[in-house]
């Protein structure tokens, strides 16, 4: 079927449609793809600027192979919004949101996703077992393709994997989608050894000499354009293989094809097409530019639109300009600690800026340190830091700092190393979906020997808690906090301790009537102190019989004894968090309590221990009982429930 030149993606319902387009219905397709991309991520938000880069990678992919009986297993997946396209999913009108498209792969969307978690350098893992997998069950015609970012092979668990695949015969494709960046550009000894891999001196001094002797030659315009084109392509399949140093991968025994550039479908599709052929692990090397077709990503922005909000999709600019956040707060304050310690360095997993580091690496880059996507290698090497007599700040997402949960433990905890955690995108992160919500910290980190952890409210007890933790030298210091804007200060009316007295209502400790007063004491753990006090006033003004205390602390663990103390003056007392209920901060204030004979009615609001589905943050607190009307009917409900006791 030869489908009409204009309006190609509306006819593409599966890949198999892609099979009988021209070369120049391809080519066409790409940029109808590029549009639809354009406008539709400029309205909802989501990862702009990889997708961009690999139109052209994702339609030669789809051509070559035959998903889902071939396995194309996207790392991250952040990248996959085309194969959604190319795959029967080209309803973006709510991408990320509630009831929508996830912005990663999602096998409860499609047969042709593979991968729901969105943590780098997993891919080639799952490649080698689905492989294994298929070959045990006699499907041995099956290829297995992974679709890597250059910045994915600067995490360690790439490199198992990689070790393990070397050792076989699997068909296992490996396409290395190589645009210089993850987040930001990419660092590190894999990062040098691609652009080797991309270009060497002797290949661009050749190719410059024969197009300067083609154009001296005096052969009609044409002709000449048409022998350079040959030339180039004859050149780049021969010379690139006599120049290239290929060796890092050819030593692993891994055949390597490439460098292939990522946007000729043509030139994709012999690449693929002869890694299929090898019928072994073989690696495409594919050149891509990121934001590739959208100026204002091309022109000085790229990093900016990685992962956007809202644009305007003529300008690139927010159509809601971010006000002053959480990051920015944490970024300001660590350079001015950083002109008065000098002792004091920062650590990142290739995410500079979106951490807020981008500041202090400006003015102090000796003392920034960019690992890469490893986590793992971020928190040992800063136990090392540590111990050469420095402090280092290892700010990551919340998320990601799962996956060096032992390296907390074992090489930060039990070495009593002064090393600071800051956790950015803790509790709910929403859009991003069950991968990225920061949820799990509190549980996992308060079981470290000796580690203390902040969970500030506002812009001050953020500044003041940074503080604190780099000047704790035998211990890790963990402070976390949410995504996106910074809440309204809440300065206490009383302190006690460590504990921050809020707000109070108006009852006192006396009869109301025929019914006792019954004295609720409301803790607010960090980002939710503002659904906490919403929560105390509504009750206040519905039930003013009660007496409601709202109280925080900004050092949330160890659990404070006077916190443990003030809970034996209440007849209810509800910890609101964002962290997961079981094993969080209300569980722990509770053992606590029993540990000192004190047995008030504790509830423990939070996170339940489920996977969550991407919709926005305040969808997502609604839909687990975490805004203020949840809590203030928690609160009744059981209160009743001792009166009926």
């Amino acid at each position: 079927m030869r489908l009409p030149d204009a309006d190609l993606l509306s006819a593409i319902a599966a890949p198999s449609d892609l099979a009988n387009l021209t070369g120049d219905q391809l080519a066409q397709l790409a940029t109808e793809i590029r549009g639809f991309l354009i406008a539709n991520v400029s309205r909802t938000g989501g990862h702009l600027g990889p997708n961009l880069g690999v139109v052209e990678l994702t339609i030669a992919l789809h051509r070559v192979f035959d998903s889902p009986r071939d396995a194309i297993i996207f790392d991250t997946g952040h990248q996959a919004y085309v194969h959604k396209i190319l795959t029967g999913r080209q309803d973006f009108e709510h991408l990320r949101q509630s009831g929508g498209l996830s912005g990663y792969p999602s096998r409860r969307e499609s047969a042709h996703d593979v991968i729901e978690n969105s943590h780098a350098s997993a891919a080639l893992s799952w490649a080698d077992g689905v492989a294994k997998g298929r070959r045990l069950a006699g499907l041995e015609d099956r290829f297995i393709v992974a679709v890597v970012g250059d910045g994915a092979l600067t995490g360690g668990m790439a490199w198992e994997a990689l070790n393990n695949i070397s050792e076989s015969d699997l068909p296992i494709v490996i396409v290395v989608n190589d645009n210089g960046r993850s987040y930001s550009q990419t660092i590190g000894g894999m990062a040098h050894h691609l652009d080797t891999l991309r270009t060497t001196q002797g290949y661009e001094q050749f190719m410059e000499w024969g197009s300067r002797t083609l154009r001296r030659s005096g052969i009609p315009g044409k002709v000449t354009y048409r022998a350079l084109s040959g030339l180039k392509r004859g050149l780049k399949r021969g010379l690139q293989d006599m120049v290239a140093p290929q060796g890092l991968f050819e030593d692993l025994g891994i055949k390597y094809i490439g460098p292939v550039d990522g946007h000729e479908i043509g030139d994709l599709e012999r690449a693929l097409g002869s890694a299929k052929q090898f019928h072994r692990p073989a690696i495409v090397h594919v050149l891509t530019e990121k934001g590739r077709g959208y100026r204002p990503a091309e022109d000085h922005l790229l990093d900016k639109f990685h992962n956007v909000g809202p644009i305007h999709p003529e300008t690139g600019l927010p159509m809601n300009p971010a006000r002053w956040g959480w990051t920015s707060v944490f970024s300001d304050e660590l350079v001015q600690i950083g002109r008065e310690r000098p002792d004091v360095v920062a650590i990142t997993a290739a995410m500079l800026e979106p951490v807020g580091l981008h500041q202090f690496a400006a003015e102090y880059p000796e003392r920034t340190f960019d690992v890469g996507i490893a986590e793992q290698h971020a928190v040992a090497s800063a136990a090392g830091l540590a111990y050469a007599g420095l402090h280092p700040v290892v700010a990551v997402y919340a998320t990601f700092l799962n996956r060096a949960f032992d390296q907390v433990l074992m090489d930060v905890g039990l070495h009593k190393a002064g090393v600071t955690f800051v956790l950015d995108r803790a509790g709910i992160t929403g859009e991003d979906g069950p991968s990225h919500n920061g949820m799990w910290d509190f549980t996992l980190l308060r079981i470290v020997p000796g580690v203390r952890i902040a969970a500030p409210r506002d812009d001050a007890t953020l500044r003041a808690a940074l503080r604190a933790a780099v000047s704790v030298g035998d211990a890790p210091t963990v402070i976390r906090f949410p995504k996106g804007e910074l809440a309204a200060p809440s300065p206490p009316v009383e302190t006690i301790g460590e504990v921050e007295v809020l707000w109070r209502s108006a009852a006192d400790f006396v009869l109301a009537g025929p019914t006792p007063t019954k004295s609720v004491l409301l803790i607010g753990i960090g980002s939710m102190v503002p659904a906490t006090l919403t929560a105390a006033q509504q009750l206040a003004t519905n039930s003013p019989e009660l007496h409601i205390t709202v109280v925080s602390l900004t050092w949330v663990w160890p659990i404070p004894t006077e916190l443990v103390q003030l809970t034996s003056a209440y007849d209810l007392v509800v910890t609101v968090e964002d962290g997961l209920a079981a094993g969080g901060i209300g569980s722990a204030l509770e053992e606590a309590a029993a540990a000192a004979d004190i047995f008030t009615n504790h509830v423990n609001l939070g996170v339940p221990t489920q996977f969550l589905a991407h919709a926005s943050r305040d969808q997502v607190l609604d839909s687990i009982a975490l805004n203020p009307d949840s809590i203030a009917n928690a609160v009744l409900k059981h209160l009743d429930a001792q009166r009926v006791g």
